[in-house]
């Protein structure tokens, strides 16, 4: 037979048990909750610094935007620059003209050599001494396009008349001639030497000449500015030129 006491006692031990399990119970959905606010204070730090990063990559491009901005302003206006530091200072317009797009300069052969000739004429060498030092100043004088002017491209051309590996020459030794003249002792200008390190000699020939005929216009030495493409692009609608132009 059962002691009377054991049943008496029974029902708290029941309730001790089941207050116990209540407070494990308790004890876990604690631990989960503090376990989910380190959780969640931890990714709001995360998230935070992330926003603050991205906020600082948002200054960082407007910053380059508005950079740009002034650059592609700034040479936007070279071309005209150019040509108001030329215009009424080097002769007539059937000499030199300037491309009001990208600032190219093209001097016409008769100016500077004979016919089939890539030595210069005494006209061509005056003319040459009144032009570099006016167009080194227009390059020099304003810091952005002394720092994003990578290369001055100094271009032979021919007309589509005669052989063309024998216009291919011709066009680089005039350009050579015009290069070599300009830093010579006969020529003194500032920015001299900063311009002959930015100088590069190429003849291109027939490439850009009339097929069709032997036009006086294509016979030319240009003068044409190149930029830093990694560190600027500036569009001045310059164009490549099209393979239809070739011979």
């Amino acid at each position: 037979m059962k002691d009377l006491s054991d049943l008496d006692n029974s029902p708290e031990i029941e309730e001790e048990e089941d207050s116990s399990v209540l407070l494990s119970i308790g004890d876990l959905m604690s631990g989960l909750l503090m376990l989910f606010a380190l959780l969640f204070i931890t990714v709001q730090i995360q998230l935070s610094e992330k926003v603050k990063m991205l906020d600082e990559k948002i200054l960082q491009v407007e910053k380059l935007r508005l950079e740009l901005q002034q650059y592609q302003n700034a040479f936007k206006g070279l071309p005209q620059i150019i040509v108001n530091a030329l215009k009424g200072k080097l002769g007539d317009k059937d000499i030199f003209t300037v491309d009001p797009g990208t600032g190219d300069v093209s001097i016409r052969d008769r100016i500077l050599f004979d016919n089939n000739s890539f030595v210069l004429k005494p006209e061509g060498k005056k003319f040459l001494q009144a032009f570099i030092p006016i167009y080194s100043q227009v390059l020099f004088a304003n810091k952005q396009f002394e720092k994003q002017i990578d290369r001055v491209v100094i271009e032979g051309h021919t007309s589509s008349a005669g052989a063309e590996p024998k216009n291919l020459e011709l066009s680089l030794r005039r350009a050579l001639a015009v290069s070599n003249y300009m830093f010579s002792d006969e020529v003194n200008f500032p920015k001299k030497a900063q311009l002959q390190q930015k100088v590069l000699v190429s003849g291109r020939g027939e490439l850009d000449a009339n097929p069709n005929q032997n036009a006086a216009g294509d016979r030319k030495v240009v003068f044409r500015f190149q930029f830093r493409r990694e560190n600027l692009n500036v569009d001045l609608n310059r164009q490549l030129p099209s393979p239809e132009g070739k011979k």
